[in-house]
């Protein structure tokens, strides 16, 4: 004797189009390293590197529409480097499309910092994708 299954619950996730942007915001994880260049550099430069960072950051759904969903730093437990994963810290965001990507990693390409720019004491690398179908609040 065999038990058929129970009916399901909600309607499953729609299949995956191919196309992240069809289905709405793109959902991307920025991730972000510090470089062996921040820890080299001496305290006064440490010091304008970690300034420039908030305001650089800052205000990311004024400037580029994008909805910050939550921010993860692991400068308490992690030390040293951060080449690739696991990295220092991670934003992850829905943001509108690729364009966009772009724009906010560049944040790090063009960003001041005394008399060079972010990305020499900053990585930072974004993976897209689109929200998880389980897992939900």
């Amino acid at each position: 004797m065999t038990t058929a299954d129970p009916a399901p619950t909600s309607a499953p996730a729609p299949a995956p189009t191919g196309d992240p942007s069809a289905e709405g915001p793109l959902r991307t994880l920025f991730c972000i390293g510090v470089t062996q260049d921040f820890f080299a550099a001496d305290d006064d430069r440490r010091a304008a590197v970690a300034a420039a960072i908030p305001p650089a950051f800052d205000r990311l759904g004024e400037r580029f529409g994008v909805t910050v969903l939550g921010t993860l730093d692991d400068d308490r437990l992690m030390v040293g480097a951060a080449t690739a994963w696991p990295w220092t810290s991670y934003v992850l965001a829905d943001v509108p499309d690729l364009d966009t990507v772009a724009a906010v990693c560049g944040i790090v390409r063009d960003t001041p910092v005394g008399d060079g720019r972010l990305w020499r004491y900053l990585r930072i690398e974004a993976r897209v994708g689109r929200p998880l179908f389980f897992a939900t609040a």
